[in-house]
């Protein structure tokens, strides 16, 4: 009775329970991610940008009054400062979305990866080869990867140019970032952001990452990610 209760087979099972169970949880995360970029996106972006449009307009009106009288020239103080307020908040929440879920993912990794590379002053090589596209919560963990280790390279490691491959192979996505920088990539104490953080998204999907970094450089990172299902 104890080995029908405890046994290796009710055990396995109950593993593969649990990773189905997980893998369902990380892709309703990533469906919302997506679904919450996209109200961002089409709604409070939207409506920013038509306050922005209406005070700038307000502005233009404002500068063909003529006169110099206190108040006109406050009125005219409070338009400008509410504009560059407006445009502040547009650029805040446009970053915001982007780490969300990054609109050029909804095209597929590929052209996520091509648009992240073409807006680096730091040259990048860029070879990838994906026959399907991976599943909705490997594309988001390997784009935030890509986008991370870069501006690692070009912030940090003081990288003159950089490398970034993507394949599959066995069932699994392969994603190398290399850089000619200084090295000395750590992940460091307490997780969340960094080197770190991108440490426990990939462990999310029983994924690992492997930093290759020493001092003098140059750094090479390798992610292997489960394909992974569309939903």
């Amino acid at each position: 009775m104890a080995h029908a209760l405890i046994g290796p087979g009710r055990l396995e099972s109950r593993v593969q329970e649990l990773q189905e169970t997980r893998a369902l949880a990380v892709q309703d995360s990533a469906a919302t991610m997506r679904r919450i970029e996209r109200d961002l996106h089409d709604g409070a972006q939207a409506r920013l940008v038509a306050v922005a449009m209406a005070l700038a307009g307000a502005k233009d009106q404002l500068a063909r009054v003529p006169g110099d009288a206190p108040e006109l020239a406050h009125g005219r103080e409070l338009v400008d400062s509410a504009l560059d307020g407006s445009r502040t908040a547009i650029k805040e929440l446009r970053d915001l979305v982007r780490g969300i879920h990054s609109p050029a993912l909804n095209d597929g990794l590929d052209v996520a990866l091509e648009t992240l590379v073409s807006g680096y002053a730091l040259p990048v090589a860029l070879d990838v080869d994906l026959p399907e596209r991976p599943g909705e919560a490997t594309e988001t963990i390997a784009y935030f990867c890509a986008a991370e280790l870069l501006a690692n390279a070009a912030k940090h490691a003081g990288a003159t140019r950089a490398e970034v491959s993507a394949y599959a192979k066995d069932g699994a996505l392969h994603l190398s970032v290399h850089d000619d920088g200084r090295g000395g990539a750590r992940p460091r104490a307490g997780g969340g952001t960094g080197l770190a953080g991108l440490s426990e998204r990939v462990t999310t999907v029983d994924g690992w990452l492997l930093i290759d970094s020493p001092a003098g450089g140059p750094t090479t990172a390798t992610v292997e990610l489960p394909l992974g299902t569309r939903s």
